[in-house]
């Protein structure tokens, strides 16, 4: 069935990316109190901004660790997992700062986002297509 135990090659990623979201969650805590903002966004762009850039990281990323070790379970090549997980920390970065520094839509926030939505178009296919076989 093509079914192996163990993941190799993801938890490398999902180390990296929760580095990125401690370093994500640091910002917020750090406009906090620099705004003295305890809940909320208490009407700073910059803190909205920095709260959506890290609620948007915790809304994608957990499920596309998800697919990549159901993909690493299911026999895709490491080199594959590689790259996608090269791209979802370039997709992430850009993310960040094209919404973390642009009100609105940026070329960062649109290429990290389309990135992240390709990512997890890709990998659903594949699971979807292992399944069928």
């Amino acid at each position: 069935m093509g079914f192996k135990f163990g993941l190799d090659v993801v938890p490398f990623y999902a180390g990296i990316l929760t580095l990125l979201y401690i370093g994500l969650t640091a910002r917020v805590i750090n406009l906090r109190r620099l705004l003295r903002v305890g809940i909320g966004s208490g009407g700073k762009e910059e803190l909205k901004r920095a709260i959506r850039v890290h609620a948007n990281f915790s809304e994608f990323v957990p499920l596309v660790l998800i697919l990549m070790a159901f993909a690493e379970l299911k026999g895709i090549s490491a080199n594959w997992l590689h790259t996608i997980g090269s791209v979802m920390i370039v997709s992430r970065l850009l993310h960040a700062l094209g919404l973390g520094n642009h009100a609105g839509t940026s070329p960062g926030r649109f290429s990290g986002a389309a990135l992240t939505y390709l990512v997890m178009i890709g990998l659903s296919l594949y699971l979807m297509i292992k399944f069928l076989k």
